[in-house]
């Protein structure tokens, strides 16, 4: 399905205007085994889905990582995930779609053509031929993460390359970066930022089965400086050159679980759930109490087979949505939305969408 480059020029335009704030959402391919579809979310809250992910290989190539679950598997009354996104983008003329390619082995291949001007340039050239192939708006690249200063200034050059292929009027290039300051000064933010769209900032995963400690995963404030949190992500970004309005605010939906605790602080003997994590529409746990802390704004429950399990809930995300709107950023990203609770009442990408959008 090939777009002539002046509607999908025209397309972006219109796209960034309509909506004051982006509500975006991930769409991992591996949950069509689950049953979901890409045509279960509800599109009056997002304006963008990053669908995830595709492949890069060693020669800077990017291809779908499952190619039965993006083109073939029944999904939706069509044919895979990516063509039942592609039929939502005729329902919802709104809808952006770009295409996230990271995940599994890239993490090990993204260095070695981020490091090589000629595999950069075949990797932009790779990029553009699948997103226009598929009929999508970009790319979103999700290298996790930038080790040292020679990878983040080879994150840069690869930036610069993608966007000889996929210019800025034409096609949407965004990135992940994580909150935390010992990753992102590796990478010279002024210049990246220039090169993209939107930091999808990952404000999340600060505390999980790799930390002795449990704590708060997703904090949008910490109590002490030395530990990570959303806002202290966003003042770094902003303070080193990256425009406000070019932030997503990352919102798990998804606990992470610590067991023998009763909150954060303590030494935990363990993690409930499946590695370590519950998604978002089983929580809280049975038997547990939920409650919020509105001083790191954070949600968690206390009981039942989790421990203590950390997460954001309608409460949190409404204060993260109002922090978005002070802050001037261009509003949050979900991952991932079939973790999201089918009550509407408890629905984290309407309550964000519903928070950004009001008065």
């Amino acid at each position: 399905m090939n777009m002539s480059s002046s509607s999908s020029r025209r397309r972006k335009a219109a796209s960034t205007s309509n909506v004051m704030f982006t509500n975006a959402v991930y769409f991992p391919n591996l949950k069509i085994y689950n049953g979901a579809t890409p045509g279960m979310m509800n599109y009056s809250c997002v304006n963008h889905v990053y669908y995830a992910f595709a492949n890069v290989a060693a020669d800077g190539s990017v291809f779908l990582s499952d190619e039965w679950a993006d083109t073939q598997a029944p999904c939706d009354g069509v044919q895979g995930g990516l063509g039942s996104l592609m039929h939502l983008k005729q329902k919802h003329p709104h809808l952006q779609v770009t295409l996230s390619i990271g995940g599994g082995p890239s993490n090990e291949n993204f260095p070695i053509v981020a490091s090589d001007t000629l595999l950069r340039d075949n990797f932009a050239r790779s990029a553009r031929g699948l997103v226009e192939a598929s009929g999508l708006d970009g790319i979103d690249i999700n290298w996790q993460y930038p080790m040292d200063p020679q990878q983040g200034a080879n994150f840069v050059a690869l930036l610069a390359a993608v966007r000889i292929h996929l210019p800025e009027e034409q096609f949407f290039v965004t990135a992940g970066l994580p909150a935390t300051r010992v990753t992102l000064q590796n990478i010279d933010i002024a210049q990246a930022a220039a090169y993209l769209d939107f930091v999808n900032l990952v404000a999340y995963d600060f505390c999980g089965p790799w930390t002795h400690r449990s704590g708060h995963q997703a904090q949008l404030y910490s109590m002490n400086k030395d530990e990570a949190s959303g806002s202290s992500g966003v003042s770094y970004l902003v303070g080193h050159g990256c425009p406000a309005r070019k932030i997503l605010l990352g919102i798990p939906l998804y606990g992470r679980s610590f067991l023998g605790v009763s909150g954060p602080g303590h030494r935990h003997k363990g993690n409930g759930g499946e590695d370590g994590a519950f998604e978002y529409h089983s929580l809280p746990r049975k038997n547990a109490k939920e409650s919020v802390d509105k001083r790191v704004v954070a949600a968690s429950c206390v009981g039942g087979d989790g421990g203590f399990v950390t997460y954001d809930n309608p409460d949190t995300v409404k204060m993260k949505a109002a922090y978005c709107k002070q802050k001037g950023l261009g509003g949050l990203f979900y991952w991932s939305g079939p973790a999201d609770s089918r009550e509407k009442s408890r629905s984290l990408i309407a309550a964000g969408f519903r928070a950004l959008h009001s008065s």
